[in-house]
């Protein structure tokens, strides 16, 4: 049986080579995941994968698996993990949780995100031979013990249904808002811009909402986000800004028009992509009650300097820690008590 230490050094290393990806390899693992999904390009994997390496910092792991005693005595299950598709390697911290727990993992990666969290595998089984005893990729998770599925809501009332026997952790839609006061500089709406328009917004962990005062004046958010303007020039998010301009001119819906967002008013949470909401409040106890309305909906939020308790400060939506969980349930609490 593999040890917790055995792991970390395994996980450590798989981070070392990932920093280290040798060139043609990486190519070929880019091109076979962008011939998969249209919305993956070479920045997105990028990026992925250096959030990942971020994951395999050695010190974060060992604090990380720190905050859970039990998990030096757990009895292996098998853990299905059905990933979605959204953005590279999205699975990635499921399937880490899984594996350092002490669990087999039947990874069910989407067919539009495969490539790259398979590859991982691969790499991880070569650094760790032990690991083939617990990595298997799967179509079918009826033999799972337990279960942690990320997915529409339409999907996820299938996986309540399906799985009200099992443990499990079944995961909804959900967004990231931005609050804004009026002191953001043009460097806070660059760093915003990251939390917008990395992965074209298709993440939860994305901006799709912004919640301002009363009157704001939104000239300095569109100077801000201006250097993000080439994000226009790839084709399906341009097919999806056009698409939605047109709605929004013929219904008529009043909006402001940048050439690569558009900007409209909104008590809903949730915005197409190339689309942006927002919402004014009067005052903190405003802004409270009109957050809490849609927590369950929430995944994160940000503020200038993280102001806002419980926010990340502007451009950190994209780079959670080892123990910001999703939805905020703690993944790792969940597989040491199954």
């Amino acid at each position: 049986m593999l040890d917790l230490q055995t792991k970390i050094q395994a996980f450590e290393k798989l981070g070392e080579y990932l920093k280290n990806f040798p060139s043609d390899e990486l190519q070929y693992l880019k091109s076979l995941a962008k011939s998969k999904n249209n919305w993956f390009t070479s920045e997105s994997i990028d990026k992925a994968l250096e959030g990942i390496q971020t994951y395999l910092d050695k010190t974060d792991l060992e604090k990380w698996v720190a905050q859970y005693p039990k998990i030096t005595d757990i009895t292996p299950q098998k853990v299905a993990v059905v990933m979605a598709g959204n953005i590279p390697a999205v699975g990635f911290h499921d399937f880490l949780s899984v594996l350092i727990a002490g669990h087999k993992v039947l990874a069910r990666p989407s067919s539009e995100d495969e490539a790259i969290i398979k590859k991982i595998g691969q790499i991880l089984i070569e650094i760790e031979p032990q690991f083939s005893d617990y990595i298997e990729f799967v179509e079918k998770i009826n033999a799972a013990d337990a279960i942690i599925a990320t997915g529409s809501d339409n999907t996820a009332r299938y996986f309540e249904y399906y799985f009200a026997k099992k443990p499990h952790i079944i995961r909804k839609n959900r967004v990231s808002v931005a609050i804004l006061d009026g002191t953001e500089t043009k460097e806070d709406f660059e760093n915003l811009g990251k939390d917008i328009f990395t992965y074209f917004g298709l993440g939860c962990r994305n901006v799709s909402k912004m919640y301002v005062p009363e009157n704001y004046k939104f000239d300095p958010f569109f100077e801000g986000i201006q250097s993000f303007e080439d994000i226009g020039n790839h084709n399906k998010y341009f097919n999806n800004y056009e698409y939605n301009k047109s709605i929004y001119l013929l219904k008529p819906i009043v909006h402001f028009d940048n050439g690569f967002l558009l900007l409209s008013e909104s008590t809903e949470i949730a915005s197409p992509v190339a689309c942006m909401f927002y919402e004014t409040y009067q005052d903190k106890e405003d802004l409270q009650e009109k957050l809490f309305k849609h927590q369950e909906k929430i995944q994160c939020i940000v503020s200038r300097q993280a102001w806002w308790q419980g926010s990340y400060a502007f451009g950190e939506a994209q780079s959670p820690r080892l123990w910001d969980y999703a939805d905020n349930v703690d993944t790792m609490e969940f597989l040491t008590s199954i």
